[in-house]
């Protein structure tokens, strides 16, 4: 019988690099305050660390615009000192993965520069089309960042597709020279020791060759969502989230593949199933995760998700409330919703991904506009101020200039609600968030139903499942709510010591307080 692959179940720390620590005192987080926060990382009880894009960038999109593929940014240190950190996690038995970003690039990339300029064999490794005759795009698709999805540019006298921002032209895998460059970048990593990857838009890699345009969102069918921005006005069929995209993660799966004991997980932005989201790892990549949770704001959202997970029981997913790109949970859900959220996240089947700071409980960040980064704050404040307010730095010591982050001007300013919450005071308090953490990473890993059983759902008031493994049966029961709920529970149960807030056992009836959690042997 074949070992179980140390992901399936593996609990992995997102680290946002610029943000985590400063070990040169500039204000940026580099690979040396990576390192001496290892131990830390260990002691949470997770498996391996998600690296934010590491590579050479004009910082555009923050490293999600890479220029240089080889390399690492300069703001974090040398490939040395990269190898030195992967020899430091290793050593302390955590996995290490890279955010790879291979469906565009930036457009100081070399590649963008030579098919621009006409290079006879990289001319169509980007996407590229001819103007209407009155100069207009080539067709209706649109920016996730806003305005029409295409550049022009004249050197070529052609329009370029970018999915995103202008500065991150989308790169052409239906061009095999192109893909094989792609797939090359994979095994760069993987032959200097990093453990797997992280896939950015791991649905749109491919596009309709055609060019034909997107369908819109009847506006009787438009919600908030759909309003929220222009581009969520059409349904993304044909710039990307093709049904052919199945294959490629095959392919690239098959590619990590070639490398003992390595991970590949996808994140998949929109059209999850037509995408390839939902693919069993056999045929699509190890896992991979959306944005449901991650735009959830209750019960019901977590519980239509989980719904639609049960429809593909060979999927393996993974979980994530937090990330760099979404609101923290700890604001979305509300005051004292913290530790719920970590259990439940902790309770859920699939690879959890826990995003810096999520450990902590902390809260989302008010910027004043003039202290914003992102551009997607730019372009929609004050209505959304993009997504600066979950970047801001790590609160390491509550005493020290900068939250002991830097001792220089820190990159973005540290949340002023932040220092209650620092390492520094929660190390020494029993019952905070992180020590909560630490016990539920330490129950997951105990517990054979809770890293790698069944998830059944169970109907009623609170959202309810069930973690089977062999004879262990857990019931996890939440209340995300305001209100108090009573749950009827499947059977006679011991309470075990996991829960947080109030709940009450009555016979086999449960009453929760608001934000609370349960958990019994069934």
């Amino acid at each position: 019988m074949a070992p179980v692959p140390w992901w399936r179940g593996a609990s992995v720390y997102q680290v946002y690099v610029r943000s985590f620590c400063d070990g040169n005192g500039d204000g940026q987080g580099d690979f040396a305050g990576l390192t001496s926060k290892l131990d830390y990382i260990k002691s949470l009880g997770v498996d391996a660390v998600w690296l934010s894009p590491i590579h050479p960038s004009p910082n555009r999109d923050w490293g999600y615009d890479v220029c240089d593929y080889d390399g690492v940014h300069p703001d974090y240190g040398t490939l040395k000192d990269f190898a030195a950190l992967l020899d430091a996690a290793h050593a302390r038995g955590l996995k290490v993965l890279l955010d790879e970003v291979l469906a565009h690039t930036s457009d100081e990339h070399a590649w963008f520069a030579a098919s621009r300029d006409g290079d006879v064999g990289k001319r169509d490794w980007y996407v590229w089309a001819d103007p209407q005759d009155d100069g207009t795009v080539p067709n209706n698709w649109l920016s996730v960042f806003g305005g029409p999805a295409w550049s022009y540019q004249p050197a070529r006298r052609q329009y370029y597709h970018h999915k995103f921002l202008r500065q991150q032209p989308k790169l052409n895998w239906m061009k095999a020279e192109a893909r094989e460059a792609a797939l090359a970048v994979l095994d760069t990593w993987l032959k200097r020791g990093v453990d797997g990857f992280r896939l950015d838009v791991a649905n749109a890699f491919l596009h309709d060759t055609k060019l034909t345009d997107n369908p819109p969102i009847p506006a009787a069918q438009r919600g908030a969502p759909e309003w929220s921005a222009a581009a969520n006005m059409q349904r993304h069929l044909n710039d990307s989230n093709r049904e052919e995209n199945r294959a490629v993660l095959d392919v690239i799966r098959r590619r990590v593949d070639a490398f003992d004991r390595r991970f590949v997980f996808g994140e998949f932005s929109e059209e999850f199933e037509r995408s390839g989201c939902y693919l069993p790892p056999e045929s699509g990549l190890h896992a991979g995760y959306n944005f449901a949770l991650l735009l959830a704001t209750d019960a019901a959202a977590i519980r239509a998700h989980l719904e639609t997970l049960a429809q593909f029981p060979d999927h393996w997913p993974c979980i994530a409330f937090s990330n760099h790109d979404v609101i923290r949970t700890a604001t979305r859900f509300g005051p004292g919703s913290a530790k719920a959220m970590l259990a439940l996240l902790c309770a859920l089947r699939g690879t959890i991904l826990l995003y810096q700071g999520e450990e902590l409980g902390l809260p989302e960040v008010d910027l004043r506009r003039d202290q914003l980064k992102d551009p997607v704050g730019d372009l929609y404040y004050p209505l959304f101020k993009g997504r600066d307010g979950c970047r801001t730095p790590m609160p390491w010591d509550a005493a020290a200039p900068g939250l002991g982050f830097t001792s220089g001007a820190p990159w973005l300013p540290p949340g002023s609600d932040h220092a209650a919450l620092a390492v520094s005071s929660q190390e020494r308090d029993p019952d905070s968030a992180l020590a909560f953490t630490r016990k539920w990473l330490g129950a997951r890993n105990a517990h054979p139903a809770l890293r790698s059983g069944t998830l059944t759902l169970l109907a009623g008031d609170a959202l309810a499942f069930v973690r089977e493994a062999g004879s262990e049966k857990i019931v996890c029961v939440f209340n995300l709510g305001e209100d108090g709920v009573r749950f009827d529970l499947p059977g006679p149960a011991r309470a075990l010591e996991l829960g947080t807030g109030e709940a009450r056992l009555v016979g086999s009836a449960l009453a929760l307080g608001p934000g609370s959690a349960w958990f019994g042997a069934l």
